[in-house]
């Protein structure tokens, strides 16, 4: 049995039991399951510059844009198109350490994952002993310096997650220097978990002593001084209760180090509030793991949607309440479905029906409209296996590249002109599956660079399959033949470039000129 086993075999139970009367919820903060479709997280992350979203009537008695007309359209395109916020995420290290292959340097062996043209994304899972042996300073493991150099290199960015608690290690994830005066719960003993330690004894930390919770502060903290907001990272997981830091302790139902659900909720509830107090720029993803050892995953998922950072989940054949979450999260929240690939090796294709076991994974991923999907050989990381089933059966994965994400384009360009001031209204198209991880923020410059007219749609627009539109006034006596558009993603107070995904032709700084080709 491993990780993936468990999220097929707990299912709810947890969340069941975890109701209680109505009084004990409200006083705990407890959020019981709800359907997500319409549930009201809030409005969103703020916006600046909010744009004229229309309607935009052409006629009397209203005419708010008199005469318009459609000058401009572009079409989808069928290339990949990278940005910020959505992507292939290929792994570089896992609980089982780094990439690795016989003969070959670290260093290689990561370089080659990084040179993958099918890789957008890097990720780094790594313990909380591989970023530092001592108190007071970071001193990170060696893949995870390599990992860095080479993403600057080839001009990627990183994703990645500290495990608080592992399973598959020893001693423990926590450093050394902990380990004398944080105590351990002895959980017990099971081969279903860390199967290269068969017989261990698995223990977790005293998640709300004093000594972890000030040691976890101040690392996190210098984490974020060198990371937070840099252009290297395009996010951070939250720390979450438990093996992998995925918040669940399987198959140890009944167990967890805390005296009861208030303590261990108010705990995780601190620990993502120091997080979240840290990292103002740079998005954290929390998994959507049900609460199997009641510690407060729904609160902790709950405050991150409204705190306006991301979601993630570690297999897309979970249980019924994961898929929920995920398909109909905010659509200002990035969804990250990680799922392990197998090399493609005939014991492993596990072809049904004429479709490999990896094909019905990367459907099912699409079918909640992720924003990120892991290229990923579980715990057996190497670029020769990936290719190995890709080189073969590439069609999946094309097409999933050309999908993931938000895909946006101005589909119409309307042409107008309103006492005396011309303008223009764009008609915002998103043939990807998921809607945009913040705010897209469009700008209309002149030839010559001057920003004419800018501003932001609201959080997650244009939705997948649907069109928002929007109004730029500009100044009287513009030309609009040859104005340049502009797109930018602002997550967190960020803003971050967006490569239009049209058919035409874009310039190299970006820019969708305007030109007559209707």
């Amino acid at each position: 049995m491993d990780r993936r086993d468990f999220i097929q075999k707990s299912l709810l139970a947890s969340v069941a039991a975890a109701a209680g009367s109505a009084s004990l919820a409200k006083a705990q903060g407890f959020v019981p399951a709800h359907n997500w479709d319409g549930y009201n997280f809030g409005s969103g992350p703020a916006i600046t510059d909010r744009l004229n979203q229309g309607p935009f009537p052409t006629y009397k008695p209203e005419q708010v844009v008199p005469g318009a007309d459609v000058i401009m359209a572009t079409t989808p395109s069928r290339k990949r198109v990278p940005n910020y916020g959505m992507g292939l995420a290929t792994y570089l290290c896992d609980e089982a350490g780094p990439a690795y292959r016989q003969n070959e340097s670290l260093e290689k062996s990561l370089e080659k994952l990084v040179a993958l043209p099918l890789t957008d994304v890097l990720y780094v899972r790594l313990d909380w002993r591989d970023m530092q042996s001592r108190p007071g300073r970071l001193d990170p493991c060696e893949h995870w310096k390599i990992a860095f150099d080479l993403a600057r290199q080839y001009g990627k960015r990183i994703g990645f997650r500290i495990q608080l608690m592992s399973p598959v290690i020893k001693p423990q994830s926590m450093p050394d220097f902990l380990l004398d005066k944080v105590p351990l719960y002895e959980l017990g003993t099971t081969d279903e978990v860390g199967k290269n330690l068969p017989g261990k004894v698995h223990y977790a930390p005293q998640y709300n002593h004093p000594a972890f919770m000030a040691a976890l502060k101040e690392m996190d903290g210098l984490l974020a001084d060198a990371y937070d907001g840099s252009a290297q990272v395009e996010f951070m997981d939250t720390y979450m209760y438990g093996f992998w830091g995925e918040g669940h302790t399987w198959p140890f139902e009944d167990r967890n180090p805390f005296p009861d659900y208030a303590t261990g909720a108010a705990t995780f509830n601190r620990i993502f509030d120091m997080q979240s107090a840290h990292w103002n720029k740079t998005p954290l993803a929390t998994n959507t793991q049900p609460d199997y050892n009641r510690v407060g995953n729904a609160e902790l998922v709950d405050r991150t949607i409204r705190s306006h950072n991301w979601l993630r989940t570690d297999t897309i054949f979970i249980e019924n309440m994961q898929i929920e979450s995920l398909s109909n999260r905010p659509p200002w929240v990035a969804g990250f479905v990680e799922n392990a690939l197998s090399d493609g090796t005939a014991q492993n294709l596990g072809v049904s029906e004429g479709v490999t076991r990896n094909d019905n994974i990367i459907a099912h991923a699409r079918d909640v409209g992720p924003n990120y999907f892991s290229l990923w050989n579980w715990h057996k990381i190497q670029a020769e296996r990936l290719m190995s089933y890709y080189d073969r059966y590439p069609d999946a994965i094309d097409e999933l590249s050309t999908r993931i994400g938000y895909r946006v384009r101005p589909s119409w360009i309307w042409a107008f002109e309103k006492d005396g001031y011309p303008g223009l209204v764009l008609g915002l198209a998103n043939d990807g599956v998921a809607g945009v991880p913040g705010a897209l923020r469009i700008s209309i410059k002149s030839e010559r660079g001057q920003t004419l007219s800018e501003g932001s749609l609201d959080p997650g627009y244009p939705l997948p399959g649907k069109v928002r539109q929007a109004l730029f006034n500009l100044p009287r006596g513009t030309t609009l033949e040859g104005l340049r558009m502009y797109a930018q993603i602002e997550v967190k107070g960020v803003r971050h470039p967006v490569n239009w995904a049209c058919h035409q032709k874009t310039e190299k700084d970006g820019a969708l000129v305007v030109r007559r080709n209707i």
